[in-house]
């Protein structure tokens, strides 16, 4: 017999569904009802001051005030608000820092208000509902559910909390999700990653586990310890489990791998989270694009990612954004960032309504040939390959190898195989092809002997996990680069290559 929350779960996501089809369905009304409400409610901030938000109407009066940042570009700002100064990027002060490990910065602190709080918490739980409204399926409903995340345990710098946005949102899970949410506080604040898997597969292993949720990668390693200490399958362990929600990077590479382990099928859902805001998720099981979030509090620009380091390229709103167009997402938010770049580049799969996919970081790229790969690129090539092959990886990246000790420089893809294809020779070859296929340029340089075909280096089990752990980045929301243009991981990675 179907429980009380069970029962109402359908009539609360059918409810949901018609309020993000309103949206959805006028999209450009929306996002100009935000537009106008950000510029309005930050005028009288320092930023608002500077940048002359009183006489902003349109977007190209945007434009011409405020130029595109990222984190280095507007640190200034952020360090005012960090020291504890008041109406700097937004009014008021913020709830919380996000901190965020940057790569170049040091330690980030994205503000999250009380105004941008409520749409993280509110995209999560619309994605679970609008999955309920689509597949009419609410067994999980009175299982338990896990969410693999940072710890919950916050900082204070200045009078505003700090830490995790994972952690943050621990603290955010609904009332009704309360009893049956995993892990315990108390292994939630474990700081070591290993130690804390131990202790969520002591706690998880005896429960009716339904939901499981987390970045593949890291969940994979939790699956891979059940499997150890018990020898079962995960759908075995746990007969209720039948929706996976993850977010961070591309299932598509782990998909075979999960599948191995849990021994079956399971419904999954893509997320698009980030500290500085909840973008889009995945609202029906058929389509792989994630439906854009118009209505969070976020203004939304595009730029061509292979203009973007022009002069002065092109920022169009989405009324002009195309299909199957790689693009670099610039966003202003009600946590005051302002023409902030994340990093991020995103492909638009449908226009009606607005649904992307994630197709790479503008600062994850190869070109040190001046071939212009992507991560998106990289990622079709390799699922080309992995079909029919037999093979399953654990993990991947991709690295130019310019100085080789013989032979014409080429790419170095650094793989980590649960299951070795039988000719790993087929193997290179068919996503050599593919990226030619793919990517004209790195066509032109195969075609023109300026690069040899792609190699493959393979990496001893559990390789990048040893690497990540030795850089102190194992678990969390830290995940690895699919690609970059210089040999940093590929140099310590070959640390553990495999014999």
């Amino acid at each position: 017999m179907k429980s009380l929350k069970a029962l109402l779960a359908k009539p609360f996501a059918r409810r949901i569904q018609k309020k993000v089809s309103k949206w959805a369905n006028n999209p450009l009304e929306t996002q100009e009802k935000v537009f106008k409400k950000l510029i309005k409610e930050a005028a009288q901030t320092a930023f608002g001051k500077d940048h002359d938000f009183k006489n902003i109407q349109t977007h190209d009066d945007f434009t011409k005030r405020v130029p595109v940042r990222d984190y280095e570009g507007l640190r200034l700002y952020v360090d005012r608000v960090v020291a504890g100064e008041n109406d700097i990027l937004w009014k008021g002060k913020p709830l919380y820092f996000a901190k965020t490990s940057g790569t170049t910065s040091g330690a980030k602190y994205i503000p999250i208000t009380k105004e941008s709080m409520p749409t993280h918490v509110e995209a999560a739980r619309n994605a679970i509902l609008l999955y309920i409204a689509e597949t009419g399926n609410t067994k999980f409903v009175d299982g338990k559910m896990i969410f693999l995340q940072g710890s919950p345990v916050l900082e204070e710098k200045n009078g505003v909390k700090l830490g995790r946005l994972s952690g943050i949102v621990a603290h955010y899970v609904p009332g009704y999700l309360q009893k049956n949410r995993m892990p315990t506080w108390e292994t939630n604040c474990i700081e070591d990653w290993e130690t804390k898997v131990e202790a969520i597969v002591d706690e998880t292993l005896p429960e009716k586990m339904a939901i499981i949720s987390g970045i593949p990668s890291w969940v994979q390693m939790y699956f891979e310890r059940i499997e150890a200490r018990t020898g079962k399958k995960i759908g075995d362990v746990f007969p209720d489990f039948n929706l996976f929600i993850f977010g961070g990077v591309n299932y598509e590479p782990y998909r075979s791998k999960f599948e191995n382990l849990i021994g079956r099928k399971v419904d999954s859902i893509e997320l698009y989270p980030a500290s500085e805001g909840f973008f889009a998720f995945q609202d029906q099981q058929h389509d792989k694009g994630m439906l854009l979030q118009l209505n969070s509090g976020i203004f939304y620009e595009f730029i061509k990612a292979d203009a973007f380091f022009d002069e002065n390229p092109t920022r169009i709103t989405l009324k002009d954004v195309q299909l199957g167009v790689n693009y670099v997402m610039i966003i202003s938010t009600n946590a005051g960032l302002w023409a902030y770049n994340i990093g991020d580049t995103v492909e638009f799969t449908s226009l009606k309504p607005y649904k992307v996919i994630v197709s790479g970081r503008i600062k994850h790229f190869i070109s040190a040939f001046g071939e212009h790969v992507i991560g998106k690129e990289v990622e079709h090539a390799l699922n080309e390959a992995l079909q029919n092959s037999g093979a399953s990886i654990n993990e991947f990246t991709v690295a130019p190898q310019i100085n080789p000790s013989e032979g014409l420089p080429y790419h170095e893809w650094l793989i980590e195989f649960e299951q070795e294809p039988k000719n790993l020779e087929a193997f290179a070859a068919t996503m050599d092809a593919s990226l030619q296929k793919q990517n004209s340029y790195y066509l032109d340089l195969i075609t023109g002997k300026v690069l040899q075909p792609l190699k493959i280096t393979k990496i001893q089990k559990d390789g990048f996990q040893n690497y990540m752990k030795s850089i102190g980045k194992l678990g969390g929301q830290n995940k690895i680069p699919r690609l970059s243009n210089d040999r940093k991981i590929a140099e310590t990675l070959t640390n553990y290559k495999k014999a």
